[in-house]
């Protein structure tokens, strides 16, 4: 699901709650997947690391990355929306949140709980902030304008995450399972809550 393919027959504040309660959700999502210690997804493993090394909340530097990733979408002539700036603010306060509320399991089954539902939890949120179609988050903005320059969307997300993944496994992020879980489920996930939860 695109910007281009979203409806806009809602009214604006029922969108608002969506992107709002999408982005609540997603924060939630990271939160899960870090407390779970199995691997996070290739952005979260750059964001880890980055807050590892720098003694910061990974929160802090989802906001100071996503608004650094911001300044690339200039020669990519991309255009930021409310959506775009809400995520730099509010994802990782919501991040931050949910780490900070949530337990940090002891047993591999609780672990393992917290990537289904951080997966689960993450696709639907991407759903519902991009359903809202009040303009993508800014690595979502990224890929999109690579592809504009000609390359083929699964090349320019592959590229992007390949380099964040292991630059931030060098920084000192969390790779595992839930890494590769995250990989393999995302995509069929969100393709499935696409259908579930179109704008209307």
């Amino acid at each position: 699901m695109s910007e281009t393919t979203v409806s806009r027959t809602a009214s604006f504040p029922a969108r608002l709650v969506r992107l709002y309660g999408g982005l609540a959700l997603y924060g939630s999502g990271i939160g899960l997947q870090v407390e779970s210690g199995l691997g996070n997804d290739p952005w979260d493993v750059f964001h880890q690391g980055l807050a590892v090394r720098g003694g910061l909340s990974i929160g802090t530097v989802i906001i100071g990355v996503g608004a650094l990733v911001m300044l690339l979408w200039i020669p990519l002539k991309q255009k930021p929306g409310i959506g775009t700036v809400s995520n730099v603010v509010f994802l990782g306060l919501f991040a931050d949140a949910a780490i900070a509320l949530l337990p940090t399991p002891e047993h591999l089954a609780v672990q393992g709980g917290y990537v289904v539902l951080a997966v689960v939890a993450i696709a639907l949120a991407t759903v519902l902030y991009i359903g809202a179609g009040l303009g993508p988050g800014p690595r979502d903005g990224l890929m999109t304008g690579l592809v504009r320059l000609g390359l083929s969307v699964r090349l320019g997300r592959f590229l992007i995450e390949v380099t964040v993944l292991a630059a931030g496994w060098l920084l000192g992020g969390t790779v595992g399972v839930g890494t590769l879980v995250f990989a393999l489920a995302i995509g069929p996930l969100t393709q499935l809550f696409a259908r579930w939860f179109p704008l209307t």
